[in-house]
């Protein structure tokens, strides 16, 4: 039995067309608004959530861009659908959870709606990695969304960004809260469930 022939070590890096490097530099700036989120509640620079707040933005423009360079090229990888929802997931679903939780959202109940965000991310991207053929239209193109897309995400950092822009961290930033069992609820905290809770439905949505 012969041996497959080996790949050479970086043979991956190879695969990737433009799009794709603008897909991983959508990653980055999600994982950037991460760290930088952990920074802040690390040493409470305000710096820091400012620049894990406006990495999200380019993330969105980078997401957005590596579909048009992908049809303008006519040319894509194997990995890039797969490579744009995990890129998506760290963007529009961790880093969103993670800017709520460094600017107050850290009651328990606070942490179960945003891991509930989180995982509703996800299963929102596999759905539509595994439907979007038969959601297809005869030109090939996507015609809905079933539940809706995860960057609308960013509306929930818009909204905290204005607050902390505003008037800086604390209870005003996230709408006060209330104490639910011995534990803190943020009434902030329900937006990420209901902002969740949306993507993974099965509501239709027109895809422009």
């Amino acid at each position: 039995m012969t041996e497959a022939p080996k790949k050479p070590v970086f043979s991956l890096l190879r695969t990737f067309v433009l799009a794709d490097l603008l897909t991983l530099g959508n990653a980055a700036c999600g994982t950037s608004s991460v760290l930088l989120a952990m920074q802040y509640m690390a040493s409470g620079e305000r710096h820091a959530m400012n620049l894990a707040l406006g990495l999200l933005p380019v993330a969105l423009v980078l997401d957005i861009l590596d579909g048009s360079v992908a049809r303008w090229r006519r040319k894509s990888s194997p990995l890039g659908a797969d490579l744009d929802s995990l890129a998506d997931v760290v963007s529009f679903g961790v880093a969103p959870a993670a800017v709520g939780f460094a600017l107050g959202l850290r009651g328990l109940l606070d942490g179960a709606m945003l891991v509930y965000f989180v995982g509703c991310g996800i299963s929102r991207l596999a759905r539509y990695n595994v439907t979007a053929a038969e959601l297809s239209g005869d030109n090939g193109k996507v015609k809905y969304y079933e539940g809706t897309p995860i960057p609308t995400s960013l509306a929930l950092v818009a909204v905290l960004a204005w607050a902390f822009f505003r008037a800086g961290p604390g209870e005003h930033v996230l709408g006060g809260s209330t104490v639910i069992a011995g534990t803190t609820l943020h009434w902030f905290s329900l937006a990420y469930f209901a902002s969740g809770s949306l993507m993974a439905s099965t509501i239709r949505f027109p895809k422009p």
